[in-house]
């Protein structure tokens, strides 16, 4: 009881709530922006654009994220990013009431700063509790995105229709969440909060950091595992269009998705520490392959729930690991860097996957999709078994 109480603090629990509100956020963008940008656009192809500039926005400012953490600290940061958030939010609502494709895309972009923030709430859990509680930490504020689980996909659904130009509704509503989440975010307290008096080129160089056989693996494991991830999500919206499922369907398998990705936050800490995080990265792996066998067997609304389910746990495995695993491989000095490295990997991979799972589903259709992902689901197996091997092997 007493590691509990010493768990869940006051700071853990505000930023597991701004977790929630940076997943609401993301899973309405993946769940409406293909459908917006599918309406707007000149080609069907060209209709995960917004998704793509999301994920590109994000990777563009990894960088710059890194520079104002070290500046700033992590509240003022991330209230920085929450604004962005608010500012890009209307931004779209704008696009979709005046049908103009490419102010969508650049909404879209800009928002891409906030997730370049959000991706590091994980990393900020690390700091809030002691250093025995880390994993669980980690874990636990990745669960807070059950809150975007069960509020993502069912606001887009609510609020479709609640003006005439459909989706305005989500991306106002959207606009409040991040005004909620800059007040939640003041009453939080980060170690270190002043300005840090390290350079940021402190510690090791950043390649010498990537070159390490644990922080390599880790983020191909964080990057490819979020590629395969948001090949499939991004692309769901849009094939069970095509196949003629409801609106509302698409909303149910993305809400049992996300609840996928997040709920088992709740216990893979608990498992990182009982097996260690390459055993339960495997377990990832496994479970997208699951995925993809299930996925490519036919188009039924229960095939797409089960995947999609399958393939939101197994995301959790691989990420949550990636990042426990990642954490081992720098210095205090050097979190800032290496942070925005491994987030750069991951957004630069899920931008690659936006573009063409709007690209491959629209024009090869969906198991072809679903057989291409399997193509990274095998580089990550190969590398967590490299590295197994290497670990194994006494060293000169």
């Amino acid at each position: 009881m007493k590691a509990h109480a010493t768990l869940l603090n006051k700071n853990l629990v505000l930023l597991i709530i701004c977790q929630g509100l940076f997943l609401t956020n993301n899973v309405t963008f993946i769940a409406i922006n293909g459908l917006v940008g599918l309406s707007l656009s000149p080609s069907a192809w060209m209709a995960t654009l917004p998704i793509m500039g999301y994920v590109v926005g994000g990777a563009l400012s990894t960088s710059i994220v890194a520079k104002t953490q070290h500046q700033f600290g992590r509240r003022r940061s991330f209230q920085l990013g929450l604004l962005i958030a608010i500012i890009s939010a209307l931004i779209c609502a704008y696009a979709a009431i005046s049908n103009n494709f490419w102010l969508l895309i650049a909404g879209t972009f800009v928002a891409g700063y906030y997730s370049a923030n959000g991706q590091l709430y994980r990393f900020a859990a690390a700091e809030l509790t002691v250093a025995s509680l880390r994993d669980k930490a980690v874990s636990w504020v990745l669960a807070g995105g059950i809150l975007g689980a069960v509020v993502g996909p069912n606001l887009a659904s609510w609020t479709k229709n609640s003006f005439s130009v459909p989706f305005l509704g989500a991306y106002i509503t959207l606009a409040i969440a991040g005004t909620v989440g800059i007040l939640v975010m003041q009453f939080i307290h980060f170690p270190g909060e002043l300005k840090s008096q390290q350079p940021l080129s402190a510690g090791r160089s950043l390649k010498t950091i990537l070159l390490q056989p644990v922080f390599l693996v880790a983020t191909i494991g964080a990057s490819l595992g979020y590629g395969v991830m948001n090949l499939l999500m991004a692309a769901t919206p849009l094939a069970m269009q095509i196949c003629g499922l409801p609106f509302t369907d698409t909303a149910l398998v993305l809400e049992w998705h996300v609840i996928g990705m997040f709920a088992p936050g709740f216990f893979t800490g608990s498992l990182i520490q009982r097996f260690g995080a390459i055993k339960i990265m495997g377990v990832g792996v496994i479970l997208n392959l699951i995925c993809i066998a299930i996925a490519s067997t036919g188009t039924d609304l229960h095939q797409f729930l089960l995947a999609l389910f399958i393939l939101g746990v197994g995301w959790n495995f691989l990420f949550t690991g990636s990042t426990t695993l990642a954490m081992t491989a720098y210095r205090p000095e050097e979190k800032d860097k290496a942070q925005a490295a491994i987030n750069f990997f991951v957004f630069g991979t899920m931008a690659f996957t936006s573009f063409g799972s709007g690209a491959m589903v629209t024009t090869q259709g969906w198991e072809l999709l679903n057989l291409g992902s399997l193509i990274p689901v095998m580089v990550t197996g190969l590398a967590l078994i490299w590295l197994r091997v290497k670990k194994l092997t006494p060293q000169p």
